[in-house]
């Protein structure tokens, strides 16, 4: 440098002991400190050589002094992060490290005291805090009254730790409460993902608005398990601004990603008839069928039932009248307390009089108080609870709508209840009114047995072609055991009945205007039979599953009567409509496994003989470990168990969501109804869930002060 011959002076080390250092290879001096905790900014301005590309001007020793510079230089304050990493004994983490084996059994104590609170309140549905349950909230309500109850009635050395604990107990807040129930969600979902253990699964989805007025969704999983049983599991719910198909799909996406879990393992969907789900090109149905093939769709069976029922009101008058007239009068009878109470009163008397005369038995269960619950077309089996209540409550309904009639302050309101009275009080009404709900009554065994869990859609195919014939056979023989009830209604409640040999008057028209048959014509072909027809061509028309390959293949697989519906080209066809699950090589083994397997199961071995259906089979396979053997067989068993049937399992998870964000805590958070949500419809799984996991979860989700052995 300028002529003469300069290099790195090791003396230099003495002058500044604690920062510099020398690297051979680069012959370039820097600052230790400045070099670790160089200042971001500092290095993108061009920053200081000592942190950067080494410094190398050996003829300015100055410059050593300048980066050192004055107390609040940069590199001050790197050499005190320094000396704070050298430190290591002082450190947060050593601290807490420290603590006492006292403290960390103390604040196990107090921990495992909150998560049992917590355990118990989500277990019940119940609020914390009251109304407000936000993290700002001051209102502890339901949790500090349980943790007061819970230290009184706890061993001696546990409440002795619980009263001592400071007041400002970090695990009574309510910050930390809502993480506490965020680690029992988890722990929740942890074991229906281990439950399901990788294996393909179908999804139920649908939306329902909260008490806030936010659209949510609830995803269902349904899969088989280990032990071959088809299995349900609510997995979460979330809030959706936009119901579009598209957006509903990326959301399942979302949830499902959450839980490691792929939309390419679907083998099943079910939705309701809404057109953002059924849509045939851009519903959500389609669109998950563009991604995965083997995602095949069904429309919940339970809602088409209902619409059954919707589509014959839209073309018999008849049905229409009696729907609409037994909804209006239920809501006249149950506008107020004062005529509830009145019907209550009325409906005692009557049951009083019947004990007292012998009509009426007396023993535990008989003999309770009737609701009113009004029907409604999204609500499935509605109408025929309402139909049978109606027919027992006809006397009290009857007095209430008098006293209204005579009494209600409105003229409006006297009015309606008399032409309401009328309407009852008429043959027409009564006819309608049995009729119905004898109908009522085959769909609704149909709609609970449907609501199952555990039912596979060739038993429900079954229970449908069941149903049909029940209706051929009320069409064929019930009509006399029908208008038998009918005139012993009318002549027990003082109802007129019309000469059936006489010609019919149609409704709102002249009595000069006759119909060109009788009464009894009318009722019997104009009611019944077109009522009943067009009941089997609803059934027939919106359950048209029967008609596909896949139920056909599925049939065949039913061990029902000894395998008699076992066809091995009609299961071959069913495995191509699962390309993604079959190769060409799966299907020639098929093959071969399908001739071995009928042989096996369906004449060899006894223990399949008195098999009823698919799940039943399932779990055989299963228990006899057939299914390691058959394995390409067993997967299309699988396959057919996951094709759902109902969407019953979703619309308990609303029922629940109901029940948990009320009026009173409508200000929940979404993420905090979820974690509520999942440990209160789980709550078989959630009560098997250790306090250690729970902890082991809580403690996990950040660093906290209080540490467990």
């Amino acid at each position: 440098m300028s002529g003469a011959l300069r290099r790195f002076n090791f003396k230099w080390f003495n002058d500044y002991p604690d920062w510099l250092e020398y690297s051979v290879s680069s012959d370039a001096a820097f600052c230790l400190p400045c070099y670790l905790f160089k200042d971001e900014d500092v290095h993108q301005r061009g920053g200081d050589v000592f942190s950067s590309r080494g410094f190398r001007s050996w003829n300015k020793k100055d410059r050593f002094g300048i980066h050192v510079g004055g107390p609040n230089s940069d590199h001050y304050k790197a050499k005190k992060k320094c000396e704070d990493l050298m430190r290591q004994s002082q450190s947060i983490q050593v601290a807490l490290d420290k603590q006492s084996s006292q403290a960390k059994m103390e604040y196990r104590i107090r921990l495992i005291a909150s998560i049992k609170v917590v355990r118990f309140l989500l277990g019940q549905g119940m609020a914390f805090r009251g109304h407000d349950e936000g993290i700002s909230s001051s209102n502890r309500g339901n949790f500090l009254e349980l943790l007061r109850y819970h230290t009184e009635i706890c061993d001696e050395d546990v409440a002795t730790v619980l009263r001592k604990a400071p007041k400002n107990n970090q695990l009574t807040s309510p910050a930390v409460q809502k993480e506490i129930i965020r680690a029992c969600a988890i722990e929740t979902a942890k074991v229906i993902i281990k439950d399901l253990n990788g294996d393909y699964f179908s999804v139920l989805v649908d939306e329902s608005r909260d008490v806030s007025c936010k659209e949510q969704m609830a995803l269902v999983l349904r899969y088989v398990d280990r032990r071959g049983f088809v299995m349900e599991r609510f997995i979460g719910i979330l809030h959706v601004r936009d119901t579009s198909a598209s957006s509903l799909k990326e959301s399942i996406a979302s949830l499902l990603a959450q839980h490691s879990l792929s939309m390419s393992y679907i083998r099943g969907q079910c939705y309701d008839g809404a057109s953002n789900m059924q849509g045939q090109f851009n519903g959500l149905k389609a669109l998950i069928q563009r991604e995965n093939r083997s995602a095949h769709s069904v429309h919940c069976f339970s809602h088409q039932l209902q619409l059954t029922l919707v589509g014959i009101s839209k073309k018999c008058d008849e049905v229409a009248g009696v729907v609409n007239l037994v909804s209006a009068v239920l809501n006249v009878v149950g506008a107020s307390f004062k005529r509830r109470d009145e019907l209550r009163d009325a409906q005692i008397l009557k049951v009083q009089k019947a004990l007292e005369v012998g009509d009426l038995q007396t023993g535990r269960g008989q003999n309770q108080e009737l609701g009113l619950a009004r029907p409604s077309d999204t609500r499935w089996g509605s109408h025929f609870k309402s139909f049978v209540n109606f027919i027992l409550l006809f006397d009290s309904i009857i007095d209430v709508l008098d006293i209204v009639g005579t009494d209600a302050e409105s003229s409006d309101e006297r009015w309606k209840a008399r032409g309401f009275l009328d309407a009852c009080l008429k043959f027409e009404f009564v006819f309608m009114l049995h009729f119905m709900k004898n109908i009522l009554s085959i769909t609704n065994e149909l709609n609970a047995a449907l609501q199952r869990k555990e039912q596979d859609i060739v038993n429900a195919m079954l229970l449908v072609g069941v149903a049909k014939k029940r209706l051929q056979t009320t069409r064929d023989t019930g009509w006399d055991s029908l208008i038998d009830d009918v005139l012993a209604f009318c002549i027990k409640h003082d109802i007129e009945i019309p000469r059936f040999d006489s010609f019919y008057v149609f409704r709102g028209k002249s009595r000069r205007k006759v119909a060109e048959y009788t009464v009894l014509h009318h009722y019997r072909v104009e009611v019944f039979y077109k009522v009943i027809d067009w009941q089997l061509q609803e059934l027939n028309s919106r359950f048209n599953e029967v008609t596909s390959d896949l139920l056909h293949g599925m049939v065949c697989l039913s061990p029902s009567q000894s395998f008699a519906n076992f066809d091995i080209e009609k299961i071959m066809r069913l495995a191509t409509l699962y390309p993604d699950d079959f190769t060409e090589y799966d299907l020639v083994e098929l093959r071969c496994q399908l001739e071995n397997y009928i042989v096996d199961v369906g004449s060899e071995d006894i223990r399949f003989s008195s098999l009823n259906g698919i799940g039943d089979l399932s779990k055989k396979l299963v228990e006899t470990k057939k299914h390691l053997v058959y394995s390409h067989v067993y997967r299309l068993i699988r396959f057919s168990l996951l094709l759902p049937v109902a969407t019953a399992s979703v619309e308990r998870a609303f029922s629940a969501m109901k029940f948990i964000k009320t009026d009173l805590r409508n200000r929940m958070e979404d993420g905090f109804l979820n974690d509520c949500l999942i440990t209160f419809k789980e709550r078989d799984i959630f009560v098997c869930i250790s306090d250690d996991d729970i902890m082991t979860t809580f403690q996990n989700m950040k660093t906290r002060r209080g540490q467990l052995d």
